[in-house]
Order: structure tokens, then C-alpha cells, then sequence
């Protein structure tokens, strides 16, 4: 890891005071960066500056995404501080994308179907106070209860083994770029600077008294600041020593180009998801295009460091997946609309998380560092929060955060000792892939031919 140390001294320097014209240095504008400027703009706070290697919406990041799943249910026990913690933000999530003019007409309330097939999977699914008629679940157990779920048409597959559930409204699905180009646009009419390119590629941290002061780029002057908070998502570990608190892990997707006739079909579909196959929703309105993820618990890019025992997994943009991920798309579209399986994909890419070993969020001021803050930690569920998970990391800065909260997403590095880099944690895939992957073994991708827009 790189670190510059500039003018130190055994001398601790105080903290000084948090104040509206602080000088703020959020490092990534990914989901929870772009967040956390609207928030802290909204605040009132005045110099809030934003950099990330990219041209935002940033290509690796999973914020950066046609549409995502919102369907915010928790299977921790009622009555826990987990179940306390998830409830919490998640109504503080659907507050902001009914509610706040940013997010207006973004959040479709269409429902979802989630649904599994093995009986390991099934026992997941139904585990813990997840799913329940009493909320507004109905069950799920033949062809015709799922095929009676869209319109006739859609839904054309036998469904060989699936079992599931259906709820009609509090879930959905959300425009997830928009959502996130709209985020950032706010937060620059209120006047958060953001830097991309080289001249915000963050190398390193500037250490000074025993303290964090900002942030070396690749190039152009470094950038000081009062507080710096890290919301590099899975690029964390390469500016700062998360100890192991960080998994950067990618999943695949891919389009399928749909006729007028078709999108209009499709329109206003419920999510379906099945944990162990993929997931889709209706296409997007702009491209007709429709999005198919298979399911997986990830793909890693693990690498040695140069004169390093130490194995790494490395994040990379690439418009094109494993070719075993597109036969499990095409798997996922033969059970479920086999009239779409062998229609050639218009558009592929891998998108990267952040996984934490509880897969919780991280969000906690550092213990040995006053003027840092870590955002961090999205673990394949952070988007559906982007109104509000801003918020909570600006509490954290401000030093107001929930104390449950607090607990719940505080720096933990003992949860990753001898961390287990293999851990699905709680994913599944179909048979053969029902583990983390490695990229470093693929040699084989498809090759899809597309214009970008």
C-alpha cells in the first residue's frame, strides 16, 4: 500500500472542530460517495470536493447499472438490533425514492417474485422472518402459480423444481444510473466539485501528526482537506489498509434487444428473482433492452503484489462475461421464457462490489485516524439505499450517528481474521457454480459486438 508522509512529527495535532466551511474529500463517486456529496451539500456544508479515477457514473461501479432490485426484506429476527438497523434504513430508503424530488419516478412498484429450487436453497429462502403470508407473501409452488404472475406471454417456461413467492407492492425495482446521474447532478448545482480522470485517481493517502490530510493523485497537486471520507467501494483496499475488511467481488450481466411490441408487454412486470438461477425485470425505456443477471456468489480477480505472498482481488472494467456465465443466462431464460434463450445478448459487463464478511455496511470513523471516515462495505445491497445511506455517513462525520447503526457498521477487523476469501456468504448459484469464482481461471468470453450510447 502506498502511503505519503509529509512534515511528521511525534506531535498529535487536535481535531479541529467540524464546521459548514470545512474543507470535505470524499473519495469515490460511486453509490455511496455520490450520496454522501448530496447529503453534506444539503447540509449546508460549502467545500465538498469529489474524486474517482473515472468519468462519473464510474464503468466498475455496481451503481452503474441500467436498473436494480428493490426489495429491501430482512430475515433477521424481529426484535434484534440487526432487524432494528435494516428496518430503519430501508424505510429511510423508500421514504427518499417516493419522496425526494431527485429520485421522483425512478422507484417502480411493481412487486417481485423470489423464488429458488434446490432444497438447500429453499431452506434459505424460507428461513428466519424473511417471507410471510402475514406480509403480503403468497406462495409460489407450480408452473401456473408463477406463469400467473405476468401477463400471458411472458412467462412461457416449465419452472422444473421452482417454489417461491410473490408480493404485489412495498417492492420493485429502480432506474439505477438515472438515479445515480441524478444524484450527482444535485450535488453539483449545490456546489460539490467532482475531479475524475488522472487528476482523481487517489494513490495514496497524505499521513501527517498521526492524522489523515488528504489524498495524492496521479496527477495534478494533492488534494488537503479537513476530513476525508473513503468511499472507494471495491478500489478501498488499493488507498488504504482495510485488514481484510473488503472482498472486492464482480458479477455478470447481460441485454437482450426486445421489440416495441415486446416492451410493451413486458412493461411493468414484477421483479423476478430466483437466488440461485438470475433475475430480471421489464426492459429499460430508453433501449428496450432487457437485463438478465445469473446468479452466483461472485467472481474475484486475485492477484500477487510484486515481491508479495499476499493474493489480491483486483478490480477491472470489461464489457464482456465468462462464457459460463452466459450459458447460465441462457440456463435462467430456458426455465423461465424459453422463447427469449438463444437471442444473441446486445450489450455485457462485469459489475464490482464490496464485500464485508457479515456483509453489513462499513461506516464508522477510523479508531486510529480522527479525520477519516470509511463508507464502504455495499456487499451486493448498497444501491437500493443511495437516498439515504449518504445520510448516514454524514451523521458518522458529524459524530450523531444511530447508535445501533454505530454498532452494526463499525470498523470490525476481528470479524476478518483468518478470513475465509472462499465464503459464499449466504449466495448461491446453480450446480458447478456454487462458489466464488476466479477470473484469473477464464479463458473463455463472449465476445458481444455493441455501439455505446
Amino acid at each position: 500500500m502506498m502511503q505519503l508522509t509529509a512534515n511528521n512529527s511525534a506531535r498529535v495535532q487536535p481535531l479541529q472542530p467540524l464546521r459548514k466551511d470545512s474543507k470535505i474529500l470524499i473519495l469515490g463517486a460511486g453509490t455511496f460517495g455520490s450520496s454522501t456529496a448530496l447529503h453534506l451539500a444539503r447540509r449546508g456544508y460549502q467545500h465538498v470536493a469529489v474524486l474517482d479515477a473515472y468519468a462519473s457514473p464510474s464503468p466498475i461501479s455496481a451503481g452503474n447499472d441500467v436498473n436494480k432490485i428493490l426489495e429491501l426484506t430482512s430475515s433477521a429476527p424481529r426484535g434484534s438490533a440487526e432487524r432494528y438497523v435494516s428496518d430503519k434504513l430501508a424505510d429511510d430508503a423508500i421514504r427518499g425514492w417516493k419522496e425526494d424530488p431527485v429520485f421522483h419516478g425512478l422507484y417502480h412498484e411493481t412487486g417481485a417474485v423470489t423464488a429458488a429450487t434446490s432444497e438447500e436453497g429453499l431452506e434459505a429462502l424460507n428461513e428466519g422472518d424473511g417471507y410471510a403470508e402475514a406480509d403480503g407473501w403468497m406462495p409460489l409452488n407450480t408452473r401456473e402459480d408463477f406463469q400467473k404472475t405476468m401477463p400471458e406471454g411472458v412467462l412461457t417456461g416449465e419452472f422444473p423444481g421452482w417454489q417461491g413467492w410473490w408480493k404485489k407492492d412495498g417492492c420493485g425495482w429502480v432506474q439505477a444510473r438515472k438515479a445515480l446521474e441524478r444524484v450527482i447532478d444535485e450535488a453539483k448545482r449545490l456546489g460539490v466539485v467532482f475531479i475524475t480522470g488522472e487528476g482523481g485517481q487517489v494513490l495514496s493517502l497524505i499521513y501527517e501528526d498521526s492524522d489523515v490530510r488528504g489524498a495524492v493523485v496521479a496527477q495534478g497537486p494533492a488534494h488537503r482537506a479537513d476530513r476525508v471520507i473513503l468511499c472507494a467501494g471495491a478500489n478501498a483496499a488499493r488507498i488504504f489498509d482495510m485488514q481484510d475488511q473488503l472482498r472486492p467481488t464482480a458479477w455478470t450481466l447481460a441485454h437482450l434487444k426486445m421489440t416495441p411490441e415486446e416492451a410493451a408487454l413486458y412493461k411493468n412486470l414484477p421483479v423476478l428473482f430466483n437466488i440461485e438461477r438470475g433475475f430480471f425485470m421489464e426492459p429499460d425505456e430508453d433501449k428496450h433492452e432487457l437485463k438478465i443477471c445469473d446468479e452466483h456468489p461472485g467472481y474475484c480477480n486475485w492477484e500477487t503484489g510484486p515481491g508479495s505472498s499476499d493474493r489480491v482481488s483486483t478490480p477491472f472494467a470489461y464489457h464482456q462475461i465468462p462464457l459460463e456465465a452466459e450459458k447460465r443466462i441462457r440456463t435462467f431464460l430456458q426455465d423461465t421464457m424459453p422463447h427469449l434463450a438463444s437471442r444473441p445478448f446486445s450489450f455485457a459487463r462485469i459489475c464490482w462490489c464490496a464485500d464485508t464478511p457479515d456483509r453489513a455496511f462499513l461506516i464508522s470513523q477510523h479508531p486510529d485516524y480522527a479525520s477519516l471516515v470509511v463508507g464502504v462495505g455495499g456487499s451486493g445491497h448498497g444501491f437500493s439505499y443511495i437516498p439515504a445511506v449518504g445520510g448516514v455517513i454524514a451523521d458518522c462525520l458529524e459524530d450523531r450517528m444511530d447508535p445501533k447503526m454505530m454498532h452494526r457498521f463499525s470498523w470490525r477487523p476481528e470479524t476478518a481474521v483468518n478470513r475465509n476469501w472462499r465464503d459464499v456468504q449466504d449466495r448461491f448459484g446453480p450446480k458447478g457454480s456454487n462458489h466464488v469464482m476466479d477470473f484469473q481461471k477464464i479463458t473463455e468470453w463472449t465476445s458481444i459486438e455493441y455501439a455505446e450510447s
